[in-house]
């Protein structure tokens, strides 16, 4: 079978990332790069020894037709991208946060239904292979039915100094961040019924929230705790570790730090180290979050191959946007937010 033709829009700090990932990947390349800086485009290009570069998307699209698009862009340009790779019926993969608005996100996932085009976020925190493993023993059964649970990532790590726009932002750590633990929490434990979140700003170099902790209803009737933090300086630092902590009818499940999975359930204590593997191009502490991005891309292949939706399709990412809508409006108000009204 053929391999897939793909091509990239946007070459900047993460995209490197996802170009390494693509050259992993079964049954796909990146045959042609867009980015409007040259020295970027260009820098990418040599390294990835791509020829085709070109510094406007539209003309990318319709010289080349690929067969989809990854478009790795800043979160302004998503929706004209989107709507562009739609309108020449181009399957479209869009970097988070996916879009600046609910409505942005209903349109470019109205506009790719009607196109007939698949459509996927690069919302990758959930490929994990810890998690995937945390999932795996709760879809097993492995705690009994889910009651409570807490998925947490708190760390001191300076994200600003290789993604500066960070500091700039009015949000920051639920848009940038939580949307990614948020994710994790409806992959794991299903939708949510209601919100509340609280924010606080630590760090007063920085424009946005930096701590955020929400609390989650279920509609299983299971509560979770969501924390996030930017701010927490630990002995070790955790960083890029999502930490889960689950209570179940029939036992519990641990993920700690140093990717340690402690299971207690009826048949015994489960210990397993799930730290990630360390792929030829990855680095630590980066490499869990590396590896994610070439699992959710070959995901994305063999959807595509299969034709089937991607678990983080546009559809069900407009249901991690709205916790994260919710967030923001809990903590500005102070009140609890019913999901049914996001």
């Amino acid at each position: 079978m053929m391999s897939l033709r793909g091509a990239l829009i946007g070459c900047g700090f993460f995209a490197i990332n996802q170009l390494h990932a693509w050259r992993d990947a079964e049954g796909a390349d990146i045959v042609a790069i867009c980015d409007r800086d040259p020295a970027r485009l260009n820098l990418a290009g040599d390294q990835f020894g791509i020829a085709a570069r070109y510094a406007d998307a539209e003309e990318m699209l319709k010289a080349e037709k690929p067969d989809f698009v990854d478009i790795a862009t800043t979160v302004p340009s998503h929706r004209p991208l989107v709507e562009l790779a739609a309108r020449l019926g181009i399957p479209v993969i869009c970097q988070k946060p996916f879009a600046l608005s609910m409505a942005d996100a209903r349109s470019m996932v109205d506009a790719c239904r009607q196109a007939g085009v698949p459509l996927m976020v690069h919302e990758n925190f959930r490929w994990q292979s810890a998690i995937q493993a945390v999932k795996a023993r709760l879809d097993a059964g492995a705690v009994g039915k889910p009651f409570w649970a807490r998925v947490s990532f708190r760390s001191g790590f300076d994200v600003f100094s290789g993604q500066p726009y960070l500091a700039e932002g009015k949000r920051f750590i639920i848009e940038d961040l939580g949307i990614h633990i948020l994710d994790i929490a409806r992959f794991l434990f299903g939708d949510v019924a209601r919100l509340t979140a609280r924010t606080a700003r630590v760090n007063p170099a920085i424009q946005g929230e930096d701590v955020a902790t929400m609390l989650l209803d279920h509609e299983s009737g299971l509560s979770s705790v969501v924390d996030c933090s930017y701010a927490t300086r630990l002995p070790v630092e955790p960083f890029p570790e999502t930490l889960v902590e689950i209570d179940g009818t029939a036992g519990t499940l641990r993920l700690g730090q140093g990717y340690r999975l402690v299971v207690n359930g009826p048949g015994g204590v489960e210990e397993a180290d799930l730290s990630p593997p360390l792929l030829p191009w990855a680095s630590r502490p980066w490499h869990n979050i590396q590896e994610s991005v070439f699992a959710i891309q070959q995901h994305w292949v063999e959807c595509l191959r299969e034709g089937r939706e991607p678990s983080t399709s546009g559809r069900d990412n407009i249901g991690t946007m709205a916790l994260v809508e919710a967030a923001y409006a809990s903590a500005h108000g102070g009140q609890t937010i019913e999901m049914r009204t996001v």
